[in-house]
């Protein structure tokens, strides 16, 4: 069976976004912030299409720049920045999305070829069976990490590695995954489930690799700890 692997984060200093990168809307598709977050999607993919022509395995960052008034901790989740741009630009050779926010006036995007690295010292390894759209794949998910202990208050670095079967989305298990991640996280309220201090991700690493023996099965492998203080500025 194919192991997770893990990709280098890429370096550059990206491309300055012309329009602000908005979160992912599941309104309908009149809806204003819909309008909105379509309008990004397509710019943004306009502006980094230059750096997609080149063939094999690529990874995409982005970096997403925030008021200094906002606090980075608190809302603004990582998973849903990256969805809507990496379902827009996502093909087979998509192997992995960084995703960071920070104090600073402007945004940026990176597309540039992967490079394999070793994992993190430290991983929660788990398979799932269930279908990723119900309750019993978050337990499964929670099962790999419920006896850690909740990372200390402030921001957070997280990766997760998939190695999923040729027909899955793998996009599509960020979300479910991360709601399971209380146990590392905390909780926004103890009487409420799935439902972790997910904003606290400053830093969101996510990998896939392809194995078709899984079949729908996912193995996925777990790494989080404390975050470096952001960057507050665009000064490279």
């Amino acid at each position: 069976m194919t192991v997770p692997r893990w990709y280098c984060r890429p370096d550059g200093d990206g491309l300055v976004l012309r329009k602000a990168p908005r979160l992912a809307s599941w309104n309908k598709s009149t809806d204003p912030d819909q309008v909105r977050l379509r309008d990004y999607v397509e710019d943004t993919a306009q502006l980094v299409s230059p750096q997609l022509t080149a063939s094999g395995p690529w990874v995409l960052l982005l970096e997403v720049g925030l008021p200094s008034t906002r606090d980075l901790v608190d809302m603004a989740d990582l998973d849903n920045y990256a969805f809507p741009l990496a379902t827009r630009l996502r093909n087979e050779d998509l192997v992995a999305v960084w995703c960071t926010k920070r104090h600073a006036e402007t945004s940026r995007v990176l597309a540039a070829p992967a490079q394999e690295t070793t994992g993190p010292g430290r991983t929660y390894t788990v398979r799932t069976t269930a279908s990723a759209s119900t309750k019993a794949y978050k337990e499964q998910v929670r099962s790999a990490v419920v006896d850690a202990a909740v990372i200390p208050a402030g921001p957070v670095q997280l990766q997760l590695a998939f190695v999923v079967g040729p027909q899955r989305n793998w996009l599509t298990l960020w979300k479910p995954t991360i709601d399971a991640l209380d146990p590392l996280l905390g909780r926004t309220r103890e009487d409420r489930d799935w439902h972790p201090q997910d904003g606290r991700i400053t830093d969101l690493g996510l990998h896939v690799a392809v194995d078709a023996s899984l079949g729908h099965d996912v193995l996925l492998s777990i790494a989080a700890a404390p975050a470096a203080a952001p960057r507050t500025d665009d000064h490279r």
